[in-house]
């Protein structure tokens, strides 16, 4: 659906992208599976971090860029967001507000909190 986001955007009206289940096929790794070998891969250094916490921006947020830009060369006033644990990591809430531009985020309610005040900054830094 990212890659055709510019047909999509023709017959819809948001675009609401479940982070989890796109990191998972971007990376090709299931959650179930990920705790046999993830915690090798950050021990050596081959992920900086764990992509199912911290949105990983140079595959699934580049992913993630281009539908936006394609979705909305389409309807330039489309909400588009992002549901799933993703949207309350602070460092990914900024990178969907201030290099994604992304209109809302969506997360479990436990953070909720931690979502909003991540927004707020994004949004006061990308002001400066």
């Amino acid at each position: 659906a990212a890659l055709t986001s510019h047909k999509i955007a023709e017959e819809a009206d948001f675009f609401s992208f479940g982070s989890n289940d796109l990191t998972q096929m971007t990376f090709g790794y299931s959650r179930d599976d990920v705790g046999t070998f993830l915690p090798t891969y950050l021990k050596e250094n081959i992920l900086l971090d764990d992509p199912f916490v911290t949105i990983d921006q140079e595959g699934v947020g580049e992913l993630i860029k281009m539908a936006v830009k394609n979705g909305r060369a389409v309807k330039p006033n489309m909400k588009i967001g992002v549901c799933g644990e993703h949207g309350g990591d602070p460092r990914s809430v900024k990178f969907f507000c201030n290099e994604a531009d992304l209109s809302y985020v969506s997360c479990s309610p436990f953070r909720v909190p931690i979502a909003r005040l991540a927004a707020a900054q994004a949004s006061t830094e990308k002001k400066k």
